[in-house]
């Protein structure tokens, strides 16, 4: 009997009731593991079969851990956790990834890299295996933004058969718990700069005879969302930084006086809207600040070099004069527009002459009182930081 320090490979299956396809996949991973002289064993991730997964795979010689919480990611961590190999090989138990050929995998894993992905569209996708929205729309936009956010190379980001190092799952330390666990897998160890290499694999049919768990536009939107939440630069920086620039350039050109563009005519109205935009990209632009101080806290993400050269120069103290300057123009040109309502008796004006300095002067007390604030908060989520 193989001692449990001795073993080199685990392959972990997630599984929920998979009794139509799971022995299949398990006599495949035990055949090559033998063929190839390979020190492994099999390890199912169960979320609560009822069909009889769980007898099927211990008679196969797997080791089934019991995953009460439910979700395609906690079924593989429960599994992973629980995993005796220095690498592991994660991939479905529908038997559409093939545990039968597993070499490449292997051999880049012994080479020293961390991770080690699937790439389907390189291997070859079988005729029926992908549905035409996944092949074509989904793997393709997402695994496009994944590389646009995060700088990954992969070509398949959310291939299922995968294999990495056992020990940098602690180093990562995973979060989501459904389909998009895949996603976190490869986002963080992007950001951590982990060697990641891609090999060739195959993809066929799903040999189940009931609908797979994967459910293509509520999978599709939370892997979406986590590339989001994850890249706060995208989410909010850069169409913070957009829709700042847009409202200054609008609002240089026509707080000087009416615009004739084309055929449209830009006055007050159109500058209302330019101090929105400042206001709103100021806004996201903290949020971007605020989320990745926060995420770098809490160990989500590394340490960004920007940020701490930032935080070096950019203090409480510094930013609340910044704040108070900026505030105090605005109120100055407040009161500038209340001498000259003033002078005309506080009775009428001309809306189209007076909004162009009430309204600089607003958004000049909005963002100024912003500033102050987002300096307090700063503060608070910087008061652990050593």
């Amino acid at each position: 009997m193989t001692n449990n320090k001795d073993i080199e490979l685990s392959i972990v299956m997630p599984c929920l009731n998979e009794a139509e396809t799971l022995a299949i996949c398990i006599t495949k991973a035990n055949t090559w593991l033998k063929n190839n002289n390979v020190k492994g064993e099999v390890v199912i991730g169960d979320n609560g079969s009822t069909d009889g997964s769980q007898e099927i795979a211990r008679n196969l010689g797997a080791r089934v851990i019991d995953v009460p919480r439910k979700g395609y990611g906690s079924a593989l961590m429960g599994a992973i956790e629980a995993s005796y190999g220095k690498y592991v090989i994660m991939g479905d138990s529908d038997d559409s990834y093939d545990f039968g050929n597993l070499t490449l995998f292997v051999q880049e894993l012994r080479n020293g890299y961390d991770l080690v992905m699937g790439n389907r569209f390189k291997g070859g996708v079988a005729k029926g295996a992908m549905p035409f929205l996944h092949r074509y729309l989904g793997n393709p936009v997402l695994s496009f933004i994944g590389r646009l956010f995060f700088g990954s190379k992969a070509g398949d980001f959310h291939c299922g058969l995968r294999g990495f190092r056992q020990d940098i799952v602690s180093l990562l330390n995973l979060q989501t718990t459904g389909m998009e666990f895949a996603s976190e897998m490869v986002v963080k160890a992007t950001i951590f700069n982990l060697k990641i290499a891609e090999v060739p694999t195959t993809l066929s049919p799903d040999g189940r005879s009931r609908p797979p768990h994967l459910r293509t536009w509520r999978d599709g939107w939370r892997h979406l969302r986590f590339l989001l939440l994850y890249s706060p630069k995208w989410l909010f920086l850069i169409p913070g930084i957009f829709l700042m620039l847009l409202g200054f350039i609008m609002g240089v050109f026509i707080i000087q006086g009416p615009v004739h563009l084309f055929n449209m005519y830009l006055d007050t109205n159109t500058l209302l809207y330019a101090a929105a935009f400042v206001i709103t990209g100021f806004q996201a632009i903290n949020f971007a600040i605020f989320t990745r101080t926060y995420a770098i806290q809490v160990g989500f993400l590394p340490q960004n070099q920007t940020l701490n050269k930032m935080y070096k120069y950019v203090n409480l103290e510094s930013a609340l004069i910044v704040g108070l300057i900026v505030t105090a123009l605005g109120i100055g040109g407040s009161v500038y527009s209340l001498m000259i309502w003033n002078k005309a008796n506080f009775g009428y004006l001309d809306y189209s002459s007076i909004l162009r300095l009430v309204i600089p002067s607003v958004v000049c007390i909005i963002i100024g009182l912003q500033i102050i604030l987002s300096s307090f908060f700063l503060s608070v989520l910087g008061v652990n930081k050593k």
